[in-house]
């Protein structure tokens, strides 16, 4: 099934959804039934088979057949096998700092007005990880059967980053999530994505090799577009609900504003924050500022730059895609009816409110634990760059003029390595004049500098490169395409590469 025929498939099936939403979820466990059956069925008739085969060829005493059936029995063992595997596999339990109730007394007595009033299970265990971001999952104690122990998950940079109001907010819509079984309905669709995708990926690697493996990846191969519909569609609705539930406990004004402000600010950070951070790598032996520590100010001095008219009017325009469960921001919003404005910075984070002094010690740990992480590489790129600067240093006062074409070569890509594009471009510039070439990571990399910079002209000197020395191929096709992919599109990309391509087997031709 192609992109196209899913996407209408997906969209066929979320209107279904939201007209008739018990039915829907009927369905999912309908189809995610008949799967095992299926499975089931399928496998007991092959074993059928080979019991079978094996009692006829005893009781003709056709010794050849029954070679041939131990054979064929054989080559159903290593489906035998991950089947069973995935079923009794354990799921590892996610990742974090537990919080012990002594530690948040505040934050335990909020979740258990929050349980009580959805009739949900109880946690077993909070953790504090550190993305900007908050979840909850069960996970099976028993592989496949037996209970489930219910994980929330908070990341710190979340914490220092959310008003107390908009927390409440986010744990309503987390634990919406165990409420009326959607924990429960989750992991056991999460089980069977993992244990189909174990299986599929086994029969295909042996789907030339015999007709049993051949037969049950296709028959696996149409099946899995449906599933994967029908269990990505209740996955969406369960955001839905959880969202519902997160108004009716936190209020629409706090859910709506939480929603926002993670969009927005989760971006910033990704986009400013860590590579800010991280560029004072170039400088500086060690941070000037460690991250934890610095998110609360840093948050609240770049408020101008990530709450503003033009980032919430793009992430308002995304729409909801196939490739994540969580409907887009837009479509979040009109369903609890909540009202479109920009957050402001909290007077007092959540960690702050609902953690109190766990809050520092907290950052203190996170803190320690990333620069214990970071150390080794932070150093290293520093050191480098210390040893580039020196480099160019030695080069520079020479005259371009007056160097070797090994040494151009090297100040061009010293240059380029200090982000230095104009100075590089010189350089290359005048390596490419003298002429007496072919330079074919010359004109590689002055490739990469045009490309960098928006110049389509970067394209030729990438085909320059690659036509000079075959083996940068991969790396000039893989940058141009890359470069029109950004620019023009897959379609274009592609139109390239064959047109790239197509050019050297005629010419080989």
């Amino acid at each position: 099934m192609d992109d196209k025929r899913y996407q209408f498939l997906v969209d066929r099936l979320e209107a279904d959804s939201k007209q008739h939403p018990g039915a829907f979820r009927l369905k999912v466990m309908l189809v995610s039934g008949a799967a095992y059956v299926i499975l089931c069925l399928f496998l007991v008739v092959l074993g059928a088979l080979v019991y079978w085969g094996v009692t006829l060829a005893r009781s003709d005493r056709h010794y050849t057949h029954l070679i041939r059936i131990g054979l064929f029995a054989l080559t159903l063992l290593p489906v035998f096998w991950v089947s069973l595997r995935t079923f009794f596999t354990r799921l590892e339990p996610p990742r974090g700092r537990e919080l012990k109730p002594a530690e948040a007394e505040r934050l335990f007595r909020i979740l258990e007005r929050i349980r009580r009033k959805l009739q949900a299970p109880p946690i077993d265990k909070v953790l504090v990880d550190d993305q900007y971001n908050a979840a909850i999952c069960q996970v099976p104690r028993f592989g496949l059967f037996g209970g489930h122990r219910n994980y929330l998950i908070i990341g710190l940079p979340y914490l220092l980053a959310t008003p107390e109001d908009e927390m409440i907010a986010t744990l309503a819509h987390e634990y919406g999530h165990l409420a009326g079984d959607h924990g429960k309905m989750g992991a056991w669709v999460y089980r069977q994505r993992l244990t189909f995708g174990a299986i599929y990926e086994k029969v295909l690697q042996g789907a030339e090799s015999n007709w049993v493996n051949g037969l049950m990846a296709q028959a696996l191969g149409r099946f899995a577009p449906y599933f994967n519909a029908y269990t990505f569609v209740l996955s969406r609705q369960h955001e839905y609900e959880a969202d519902a539930a997160a108004s009716r406990i936190a209020g629409v004004a706090p859910n709506g504003g939480g929603l926002i402000r993670g969009e927005l600010l989760g971006r910033w950070i990704t986009e400013e924050f860590w590579p800010t951070l991280y560029a004072q790598a170039d400088e500086r032996e060690q941070p000037r500022f460690f991250p934890y520590a610095a998110m609360r100010s840093a948050f609240a001095a770049g408020h101008a730059q990530w709450a503003t008219k033009e980032r919430l009017a793009d992430a308002l325009k995304q729409d909801s895609g196939i490739e994540d469960t969580h409907p887009c921001l837009r479509e979040r919003l009109e369903a609890i009816e909540a009202a479109v404005g920009l957050p402001m910075p909290p007077k007092r984070s959540a960690a702050e409110t609902i953690l109190d002094a766990t809050a520092k010690k907290l950052i203190e740990e996170f803190d320690a634990a990333w620069w214990e992480d970071t150390r080794a590489g932070w150093q290293s790129h520093y050191l480098r760059r210390v040893s580039v600067k020196r480099r160019v240093a030695e080069l520079l006062p020479r005259g371009r003029e007056n160097l070797s074409d090994f040494d151009l070569q090297e100040l061009a890509s010293l240059q380029a390595e200090l982000n230095d594009a104009d100075g590089a471009l010189e350089s290359v510039n005048q390596l490419l004049r003298r002429g007496g070439g072919p330079y074919p990571k010359t004109e590689l990399l002055k490739g990469r500098l045009l490309l960098a910079n928006g110049d389509r002209n970067g394209l030729d000197h990438l085909l320059a490169a690659r036509e000079a020395d075959a083996s940068l191929n991969d790396e000039c096709l893989r940058r141009g395409y890359e470069f029109l992919c950004r620019m023009d599109g897959e379609e274009a990309a592609d139109h390239w590469i064959a047109g790239v391509l197509g050019g050297v087997e005629e010419s080989g031709g």
